[in-house]
């Protein structure tokens, strides 16, 4: 019974990280994104539309990663609710630089939930 727990905690950490490297869900070894991305030249990255791999198709349909916006949306809200307990709480800043700071972290956090949230997203509908 433990090392039925120990495989299958190994293949849910293997799961998390291929969402969070931007992995193919079939094969696990492609990239889902061609580029990262620069917030700094407001370049968001590039997706591949297969795998380099095992040729799977990210894109299902047309509109497909629409429901992604939500997942991004979910982030970019923890992200702020993080930050707004770390700076308010722990370093105690006037409520002006923690809404500045918080505001830089999202900007700068954009393309990092973009590319997570359209992993999540693929990885949620894939089957198997």
């Amino acid at each position: 019974m433990c090392l039925n727990f120990a495989v299958l905690r190994i293949k849910v950490m293997s799961k998390v990280l291929d969402v969070v490297q931007c992995k193919c869900p079939n094969c696990g070894k492609g990239k889902v994104f061609s580029g990262q991305g620069n917030i700094f030249l407001f370049k968001m990255p590039k997706m591949n539309e297969r795998c380099s791999e095992c040729n799977f198709k990210f894109e299902k349909e047309t509109g497909f990663f629409f429901g992604a916006m939500f997942v991004s949306y979910a982030l970019a809200v923890a992200q702020m609710i993080a930050c707004f307990v770390l700076f308010w709480y722990f370093v105690d800043l006037s409520p002006m630089r923690v809404f500045s700071i918080i505001a830089i972290i999202t900007i700068l956090l954009s393309t990092f939930n973009f590319r997570v949230s359209r992993s999540i997203w693929i990885h949620l509908f894939y089957k198997v």
